[in-house]
């Protein structure tokens, strides 16, 4: 009866010490895919934080390009704007020589002169006027090539 006591005792031990370690066991299976959805949750989130922050990144870069494009199409019309109004002015002032000349050249009559020097008086009048103009555009080029 001893050895049956005996053999029993030490068949119980060995079936509760296999279903301890099967259960240490599956605890630890259990604690490592516990581990590694961690880890991948983790990963998710700083790829995802990372995602974020490039696309902030990539928009505040076509934020700066279109202000630059913005920027250097202000720059062009501006200086547009002013080789315009050179070329106007060029031209008013051949005018006026031309007028003047032709004033000083021929013996018209007293009319026609007067005619001719209202003439002047407005080419010269146009001529401040463009003056005045390509002063305020110089100044708004001025102005577009210090904002950046």
């Amino acid at each position: 009866m001893k050895n049956t006591l005996k053999l029993l005792l030490a068949f119980l031990f060995i079936l509760s010490s296999n279903s301890f370690f099967a259960q240490k066991i599956i605890t630890s299976e259990k604690s490592q895919e516990i581990a590694q959805k961690k880890l991948d949750l983790e990963a998710q989130k700083s790829t995802e934080e990372y995602r974020k922050k490039l696309e902030n990144d990539q928009s505040q870069l076509k934020k700066e390009q279109r202000k630059l494009e913005r920027h250097q199409k202000d720059l062009k019309n501006a200086q547009k704007d002013l080789e315009s109004t050179n070329k106007k002015i060029d031209k008013l002032e051949y005018n006026k020589q031309k007028l003047e000349s032709k004033i000083n050249s021929s013996s018209v009559s007293e009319e026609d002169l007067q005619k001719q020097q209202i003439k002047l008086k407005e080419h010269d009048l146009d001529i401040q006027k463009l003056k005045l103009k390509k002063i305020e555009q110089q100044k708004k080029l001025d102005r577009v090539k210090a904002e950046y």
